[in-house]
């Protein structure tokens, strides 16, 4: 596996160092991202050769399944390697006809923890991304001050941010100190589409990121089912023998010295792809012909 690390919490007395790239555990989930799924053991089984093959950030919420990746997490991996770092999120939950709505009112936050700490048989959460579609500034502050709060009772070691806006970045940074952005960015989504469904801010927050030296844990990162925008990664990938998958990875890290990839599956070849696809080199013809 490459030896490419990034330090979260740079800015802090107790950073952690994850390398890349991580594993996404949304997949790992039943039909719709609800559920248990459909070969517990497997996922099982592929958790730990993740670690076997030397990953150690894994990211994770008690809201996907619900419920289902934590304990999932726990059952293959506790007690936990002394290098491993679980990244959580808070701000939404699913709904019983499987809909995801918010969830950011302070006490609401503080339960969300709560469940991530239970589930996953921690006594504090090494990394927790704070995600709100908050209506006004106001609810936004409200839900960092819960936030850093807990991080203040020792709940929390690192506070992140998810689908973070600029201004709600903006808003953060002043507040408290970020150790990470997750956001939606890939080859084909790179900034925000009002028209996409997801509603989710991308790419235009990367600048900030390397700015105050934020690592950004891109999400949705393989978008190669997409239509269009991929027949320059098919050409480039047939030409180096990787597969799309892989080469898309490897754009994603010769963006940017604080990218942090978490391509999911539930195949463990894809899973060994995916982590080869670190050490992949893109030439700047390459990354030229790609756009």
């Amino acid at each position: 596996m490459s030896n490419k690390v990034i330090i979260i919490g740079a800015n802090t007395t107790a950073p952690l160092t994850a390398r890349t790239p991580g594993y996404g555990t949304m997949r790992l989930t039943g039909e719709d991202f609800y559920g248990e799924p459909q070969d517990r053991d497997g996922a099982i089984k592929l958790l730990r050769k993740a670690v076997d093959l030397g990953v150690n950030f894994f990211d994770t919420a008690d809201f996907y399944g619900p419920g289902v990746t934590n304990k999932l997490l726990a059952d293959a991996l506790y007690p936990y390697p002394a290098d491993l770092i679980i990244a959580t999120k808070v701000g939404a939950k699913r709904g019983t006809d499987k809909s995801w709505q918010p969830y950011g009112k302070p006490g609401e936050l503080r339960k969300s923890v709560e469940n991530n700490l239970k589930e996953l048989r921690l006594e504090q959460l090494s990394l927790v991304h704070f995600g709100k579609a908050a209506s006004s500034p106001g609810d936004y502050e409200e839900g960092l001050e819960t936030m850093l709060a807990m991080q203040k009772e020792g709940k929390i070691l690192h506070l992140g941010l998810s689908n973070a806006t600029i201004d709600q970045f903006e808003i953060a940074v002043k507040m408290g100190k970020i150790a990470s952005v997750e956001n939606m960015f890939s080859y084909t989504q790179r900034v925000t589409d009002p028209a996409s469904p997801y509603g989710f801010q991308g790419g235009e927050i990367l600048p900030l990121c390397e700015e105050h030296q934020i690592p950004f844990i891109p999400f949705f990162s393989l978008q190669t089912s997409l239509p269009t925008g991929q027949n320059k990664m098919k050409e480039l990938a047939d030409t180096k023998g990787v597969s799309v998958a892989q080469l898309n990875i490897a754009w994603l890290l010769h963006q940017s010295a604080w990218i942090l990839p978490i391509p999911g599956t539930t195949s463990i070849q894809h899973l060994e792809e995916n982590i080869k696809a670190a050490d992949i080199l893109l030439s700047e013809e390459e990354l030229e012909f790609l756009g």
